[in-house]
Formats: structure tokens, sequence, C-alpha cells
């Protein structure tokens, strides 16, 4: 639901396509939750507000997230997103960023 109460629309697949803004190099409607899994929680988790992240996390449930942050994450997400992902999660551990340039 968004904050007017109403049921968010989702594309044939599932996917909000409140998303949209999110996926411009992608057509919305072709991309599959699972098959495109990487790119949907990328992008979910970078710009994703309250009620698409609601969604991803039952879509993907914790475990499956937190995982991801801890692989991915530092690559993929701009840092502030990074940040309060890695808060959120508390992952076990990150991977070594060393002879990563730091500018």
């Amino acid at each position: 639901m968004n904050n007017d109460g109403e049921m968010m629309e989702l594309t044939s697949k599932g996917i909000p396509r409140s998303l949209r803004p999110a996926f411009q190099e992608y057509d919305l409607e072709k991309l599959d939750p699972e098959r495109d899994a990487f790119t949907v929680i990328e992008r979910t988790l970078a710009y994703g507000n309250r009620q698409e992240l609601a969604w991803l996390f039952a879509r993907y449930h914790v475990e499956r997230l937190t995982a991801w942050v801890q692989q991915w994450g530092w690559r993929s997400l701009p840092r502030a997103r990074l940040l309060l992902w890695i808060a959120y999660f508390n992952p076990a551990s990150l991977p070594s960023r060393k002879n990563v340039w730091p500018y």
C-alpha cells in the first residue's frame, strides 16, 4: 500500500511500477524478480522509498538481502545508502577494500 492506503501497482512479474525511474535503461515490464534479482535488489536498496523497500523485504527476505549487502553492497550502492544498510543489517563481515581507489 502507498501513503494513501492504495495498493501498489505492480508489473505482470510483480515489481512495483513506482520503481521505473530506478530502471531507466531497462524495460521494467520485462524484468523478472528471480532472474534479475541482483539488479532489482541493487536498485531498490539504492533508490527505493518506504513502500518499495517493504515490498523488497517481503519478496527477498532479510537473509537474502543481508547476504547481498555483505557481498555486493560496497561496490553497488551509493555511499549514504551503503552505510544505512550496513547499520541496518549489521553483516558479520564485509569484503576488504584494499586496492580500491580511496577518492
